[in-house]
């Protein structure tokens, strides 16, 4: 399992500074953007990411109502993958196309109550599921453990996409989320909370073997 980590702020500076500092210690961030409509909090815009050059793999999670009006604006800003809500106002076939159109990868992410059936639809068509194991939309949210089992459950299938697992991951948990069959785990208050955060990052690196 990979430690990614995942970037959230309604501050550019703060953005900026959270991305120079991982670009030590990692080649890919998770970058949550969060409209204040489909979740309560707002977030950065693709105009302040488009601000900030650099190397990293940019995952562009995207918490919103209308995923498909911000898929050109974050190619533009230089996402390689978007990852959207399966409970969003528009159709994720044609959010899907639009991705893939832009030479994205395309992710699907559904809320802790939603049913991982919802998402095997599009199994065959997207690149990442992404498992929300806290209710979205607030840093430092409390995990939910019972998420754990949707990873278990698609276990040992072929055509499942890669799994990933987004909310709340910390060290007591990490493991327990590796074993459930997770591929990413993205880590936000975990690794830019308290102290340093390519330290945080390794340590939890290691827990994982």
């Amino acid at each position: 399992m990979i430690i990614v980590p995942a970037l959230l702020t309604d501050k550019p500076a703060d953005l900026e500074r959270m991305i120079r500092q991982a670009e030590g210690f990692c080649g890919l961030v998770q970058v949550d953007i969060m409209d204040g409509k489909f979740v309560p909090s707002k977030s950065i815009s693709a105009a302040d990411l488009a601000k900030i050059k650099t190397g990293l793999e940019l995952e562009i999670h995207i918490m919103v109502e209308d995923p498909s009006n911000y898929v050109v604006p974050f190619k533009e800003a230089g996402a390689g993958r978007i990852v959207f809500h399966l409970e969003s106002k528009d159709d994720p076939a044609e959010v899907i196309k639009s991705i893939r159109a832009q030479g994205m990868q395309a992710g699907i992410a559904i809320n802790p109550e939603t049913p991982v059936s919802k998402a095997e639809p599009f199994f065959k068509d997207i690149d990442i599921l992404l498992f929300l194991s806290v209710n979205p939309g607030y840093y430092g949210s409390k995990f939910i453990p019972e998420v754990c089992d949707k990873a278990r459950s698609l276990k040992g299938r072929k055509d499942k996409p890669v799994i990933a697992m987004d909310g709340g991951l910390k060290s007591d948990n990490i493991v327990m989320i590796r074993d459930a069959g997770v591929d990413l785990a993205c880590v936000g208050s975990g690794v830019f909370g308290k102290g340093d955060p390519a330290q945080n990052y390794r340590a939890l690196t290691e827990m994982l073997g």
